[in-house]
This record gives structure tokens, sequence and C-alpha cells, in this order.
């Protein structure tokens, strides 16, 4: 069978539909097979495993999860790609696709409903514009999931991976490391995409803990220091916190932080989410 993915495809399919690339929705199509098997061998597919697809295009990726899989559900919010969809994935009965955003989509019922007691993954190559948004919705809704195999931005990515006292590291870090195990898979080009972006890209694949990696008594309180610390990066911890949202008074700062045995004078891009923990649940009890 003709593979989507092919260059030559591609562009026949978009003329065929006389289809037009979206910027605002960040719409830039794969065009080498060896990254979509690269993605999916990342994801490790086989046969038994239910799939989520966000932003399927014209069906590139979706073809080839839908050969390895059990089935796949594409959700894709551009109403223009349906009829292309319908057509190029006419073959594959083991597709749903779902027109909608899945920003608004109550995403749990979503699984409850068309997955039951399976745990799916997710494979998807996400608008750059929106990745931050949709990669924490999967994990503060907490709908369960297995995995995140993503293409996103390469900076994007290299954010997520960081380790304390490095330049990428910050709260998007944190937010994910507390839910899943990060590992990028591979660097991507512009070169393989129609029509090219303007930045590098990245595959990284994010494993869901079972349970966050760290215990907090209170989640507010931990992703509010956090923000609050990293909001003024270059602040020492107290001058940060006590300036931040939360508005904490320096005495109990300087409280927690002795019974945390964290030093005040250290900054924020400094401590681990261990140290993050700690912190936010010595301020728990004095609260």
């Amino acid at each position: 069978m003709d593979r989507i993915s092919s260059p030559r495809k591609t562009k026949e399919i978009v003329q065929k539909y006389g289809f037009k690339f979206s910027k605002s929705l960040g719409q830039n199509f794969l065009i080498d097979q060896n990254i979509l098997d690269n993605i999916l061998d990342g994801a490790n597919i086989c046969s038994e495993d239910y799939v989520i697809e966000v932003g399927p295009g014209i069906g590139s990726l979706t073809q080839n999860i839908a050969e390895r899989s059990n089935s796949v559900l594409a959700i894709e919010i551009d109403k223009t790609l349906l009829p292309i969809l319908k057509e190029t994935l006419k073959n594959y009965s083991n597709v749903e696709i779902i027109n909608e955003d899945v920003l608004k989509m109550d995403l749990n019922k979503l699984v409850k409903e068309k997955i039951a007691d399976k745990k799916p993954k997710v494979v998807a190559n996400l608008p750059y514009y929106v990745t931050t948004p949709i990669i924490m919705k999967f994990l503060e809704e907490k709908v369960p999931i297995e995995s995140l195999t993503i293409m996103i931005q390469k900076e994007v990515a290299d954010r997520i991976q960081a380790k304390p006292g490095t330049k990428d590291y910050g709260t998007l870090s944190i937010a994910v490391q507390y839910y899943c195990n990060p590992k990028i898979l591979l660097k991507v080009p512009p070169s393989v995409f129609i029509p090219q972006p303007k930045v590098e890209s990245s595959v990284i694949r994010l494993d869901v803990l079972e349970k966050p990696r760290v215990y907090v008594e209170r989640e507010d309180l931990f992703f509010g220091l956090v923000k609050d610390a990293f909001g003024k990066r270059r602040k020492t911890l107290l001058n940060a916190l006590s300036s931040g949202n939360l508005k904490l008074e320096k005495d109990l700062l300087r409280e927690v932080l002795s019974a945390s045995n964290i030093d005040e004078k250290r900054r924020g891009e400094t401590l681990n989410i261990e140290e993050y923990a700690t912190l936010a649940n010595n301020l728990a009890k004095r609260l």
C-alpha cells in the first residue's frame, strides 16, 4: 500500500483536496518513513495496544499506528481534514476519527467509554503552539494512560528532561517529572516536514508513573512554591518566595527552609524535586 508519508503522496493529497496549511493550528506533516518507524519503535507499539493520537493531519502517523496496534482514536480539531482522513484511512477499520479540540474534551470519559479498563498509549506529532497545555492536560487530569510518545519542539523536550542546576531546568521540568519518567528518543530536522518548521524537533517518551515521584501533602503548595522560585530565578529562595504569588512571610520562610535543611541563599534552579516536596510539606504543617 502506498505510504501517506512519502513526499510524493503527501503533495498529491494536499493538491487533490486543495488543502491550505494553517499556521494558527501549527500544521506540519511528516514525510519521512524512517522517522515514523522510529517513533513507533520508541513508543513500543504492539498489536495489543490501544492508542490515542492528537492531531493526525492527513493520517501519515495514523496509518503506521493502525498497522501495529489494536486500535487508534485520532483526535483532530480541523474539520477540513475530515474528508481527507476518511479517504486516506478508509482501509483501516481499527481507526476512529474524533473531530474535537483535545483541550476541551473530557479525556477520562473518552478512555472509559472507548477503551474501558485498558491503559492506552498516546502517540502524536503535537502542534507546537499547544504542546505544554496538551501534555499537562493528560497528566494533571490523571487520564489513565501508559505513556506519551510525542514529537515536540527540541527546546521544549530539553526543558522537560532537564536536571537541577542547568539553564533548561524550570517549572516544566518539575511538572512533568512529578508525573513521568522522560526520555528523549531522537532529534528530528525541519527537512522531514511539509511545510518545514523554523525549529528543530525531538521525539520524547514520557512513561507515566503509577504514583507521583514524590509525596506532597498539598499539590497546590508544591507547585506554587516551584512557580514562585522560578518566577524570579536569579533571586535567592528567600527573596523569590517572599515576593511571589504565595505571599509568604520571611520569618515563616526562614523557619521552613531551616527545617528542610535548605540554605535560604540558594536559588530555585538548584533544588531537586525531592527538596521542593520537603519544603512544601514542611510549609503545609505550618499553615
